[in-house]
C-alpha cells in the first residue's frame, strides 16, 4: 500500500467471544498493525449491550447508532470495515452512507440458513436484507471462491474472495499426548450450537472415543443426551493443539458454516478431516488426500483415519494469516 492507514474496524462479534469470525479478525489486526497500519476496533465493549437471543453469552449493542457515528467523528478513520450484520454493522452502514464515506464489508455467516434453524424465516426474505446490506459497500470479503460465486448468482455486486490463515507454529504435530482414551479418537472443535450439525456427529455409530472441545447453547441438552461422548469444554493455545494433534480425524460436520478455521488448524496439526461435501469443507480439503468429504459423515470418519498426516499439515501451512492480511491490505487500497 502507499502508506499506513488508520482502519476503524466495526463488528458485532469480538474477543472474547470464541469463533472463527473473532479470530480471523483478530489476527488481521495483529497483522495489520504489525504492518504500521492503526487499527481502531469499534465492538459491542464500547456500548450498553444486551444478551443475543438463544446465545446469551454473545453481548449485543444496543441502539448504537448515535454514539458509533460520534465516535466515527472523533477517530477520523482513513478507512471502515464494517465486518458483520448486527447492530453494529448496521448502524456502521447507515452512518456511512449519511457521511458519504466509502466502506467495505465481509460475510462470515450464513445468516439466512441459521434464521431459517432457528426462527422458521424463509432464506429468501433474509437473502434480500443481506445483498440491499452489502450492495452498499466498495466490495464484500467472503472467506472462499464458491462461496463469491454463489454470492453473485445472488446479486451480491462486488464480492471478493479473503480466505483465512493458520499459525502452524502453534498447531503443529509431535505434541505431549492428552487422551488416555480408547482409540481412535474422533475430535469436534467449535460451538455447541443448533446450527453446526453436532447432532449428525455424535449420533453416529462410531468405534473408539467421541471428544467434543468447545461450549455453547446447546451443550447442556446435548451432553445430557450423550453421556458417553467426552466433554472437554473450551481450550486454547498450546492446550488446544495437542487435543488436535493427539486425535485421530477432526469431525466437522456442519452443513452452513463459510469455511471453519478450526479444519486448517486440525491439518496443520497433521490430523485429517471428515466432513459433508459442502462448501467450506470442499474448499479447505482435498478429499482423499487432506480429509474424506462424503455424504454418509460415518463413512467420511471412518476412511479419514487411513490418509498421510504429513500431507495434512503439508497442505495447511501453505495456508497464513499474513497472506489472508495481505488480501484486506489490497482491498483497502481504495482508501489510499
Amino acid at each position: 500500500m502507499p502508506g499506513p492507514l488508520h482502519l476503524a474496524l466495526v463488528t458485532d462479534a469480538w474477543l472474547p467471544q470464541v469463533n472463527g469470525v473473532t479470530t480471523t479478525l483478530d489476527r488481521c489486526r495483529g497483522e495489520l498493525e504489525r504492518r504500521g497500519h492503526r487499527v481502531t476496533v469499534l465492538s459491542p465493549d464500547r456500548f450498553r449491550t444486551v444478551p443475543c437471543p438463544r446465545y446469551p453469552q454473545i453481548r449485543l449493542a444496543l441502539a448504537p447508532g448515535r454514539r458509533l457515528g460520534r465516535l466515527l467523528e472523533e477517530i477520523r478513520p482513513q478507512a471502515i470495515h464494517v465486518a458483520t450484520e448486527g447492530p453494529l454493522g448496521l448502524a456502521a452502514r447507515r452512518a456511512c452512507r449519511r457521511r458519504g464515506l466509502p466502506f467495505t464489508t465481509s460475510l462470515h455467516t450464513r445468516f439466512p440458513d441459521y434464521l431459517r434453524t432457528y426462527a422458521g424465516v424463509p432464506p429468501v426474505f433474509t437473502w434480500r436484507l443481506m445483498r440491499a446490506f452489502h450492495n452498499a459497500a466498495r466490495w464484500t470479503l467472503v472467506p472462499t471462491e464458491s462461496l463469491r460465486r454463489e454470492l453473485e448468482a445472488r446479486g451480491f455486486e462486488r464480492p471478493v474472495t479473503w480466505s483465512r490463515g493458520v499459525d502452524a507454529e502453534l498447531f503443529r504435530s509431535g505434541l505431549e499426548p492428552v487422551y488416555d482414551l480408547p482409540r481412535p479418537v474422533y475430535l469436534y472443535v467449535g460451538r455447541v450450537a443448533e446450527e453446526k450439525g453436532l447432532g449428525d456427529f455424535l449420533g453416529l455409530g462410531l468405534p473408539g472415543s467421541r471428544v467434543v472441545v468447545g461450549d455453547g447453547p446447546a451443550r447442556a441438552r446435548l451432553e445430557a443426551a450423550h453421556p458417553d461422548v467426552h466433554w472437554r469444554g473450551f481450550r486454547f493455545g498450546e492446550e488446544l493443539a495437542r487435543h488436535y494433534a493427539d486425535a485421530d480425524a477432526l469431525v466437522f460436520p456442519s452443513r452452513t458454516d463459510t469455511f471453519g478455521v478450526v479444519m486448517l488448524e486440525a491439518l496443520a496439526c497433521g490430523l485429517p478431516v471428515a466432513a459433508y461435501p459442502v462448501p467450506g469443507p470442499a474448499d479447505v480439503v482435498v478429499s482423499g488426500v487432506t480429509g474424506v468429504l462424503d455424504a454418509d459423515l460415518r463413512r467420511a470418519c471412518l476412511w479419514a483415519l487411513a490418509l498421510d498426516r504429513t500431507a495434512c499439515r503439508a497442505h495447511a501451512v501453505e495456508r497464513t494469516w499474513s497472506r489472508c492480511a495481505d488480501l484486506l491490505e489490497e482491498r483497502l487500497q481504495v482508501f489510499a
